[in-house]
């Protein structure tokens, strides 16, 4: 059984490619696989919920519209940064632009009104957009992760082109839709 679902936000080939890169050199390094090893794609998490009773059949109408109405959204990773706690994680964090918190708001205004409560963590006034690029980082390995990521050549930029929804743990993608595209690219 599930542990929960996601409606995650995927990116273009070449931007997809370059976090690929780090999380490769994560790996290599011995510094953090779980995202590989999760087989995870690239991507912003726009709304997640630990309920394993959310039916992600009742999201797919929602998120094909959704993707219809919407163009490939630009976006600019220009920034690193890191959450700590019991799975240090490092990420890289987008400019946020409009056109990205809007898109956000209203993937969550759309489940919301499916009925589904919306952690404080995805409100509008409180999600942080990030895309991890590593995840349960010994402590006394960070300095060497952020080292890692400090060899990126920043901004890093592209489009998210797709939005998908993920089964969790393991990941699983359940549907994902190209936007700006009215076709069905369920895997």
């Amino acid at each position: 059984m599930s542990e929960g679902y996601a409606i995650e936000l995927y990116f273009d080939p070449s931007l997809e490619n370059q976090v690929l890169k780090a999380w490769n050199v994560f790996a290599r390094r011995q510094i953090s696989t779980k995202l590989i090893n999760t087989e995870s794609r690239p991507h912003l998490t726009l709304f997640s919920s630990s309920s394993s009773f959310l039916d992600p059949s009742k999201l797919e109408p929602i998120l094909k519209s959704f993707a219809s109405k919407h163009d490939p959204l630009p976006l600019s990773f220009s920034s690193i940064g890191s959450f700590s706690g019991d799975n240090n994680s490092l990420f890289l964090s987008p400019t946020p632009s409009l056109s990205l918190l809007h898109l956000q708001a209203q993937i969550v205004e759309a489940v919301k009104r499916e009925g589904v409560e919306i952690g404080e963590e995805f409100r509008q006034d409180s999600w942080v957009p990030f895309c991890p690029v590593a995840v349960d980082v010994a402590r006394g390995r960070m300095g060497e992760a952020f080292s890692v990521l400090r060899e990126l050549k920043m901004p890093v930029n592209g489009y998210a082109m797709d939005v998908g929804v993920v089964e969790f743990d393991p990941v699983r993608e359940v549907l994902s839709f190209a936007l700006g595209n009215n076709n069905n690219l369920e895997s």
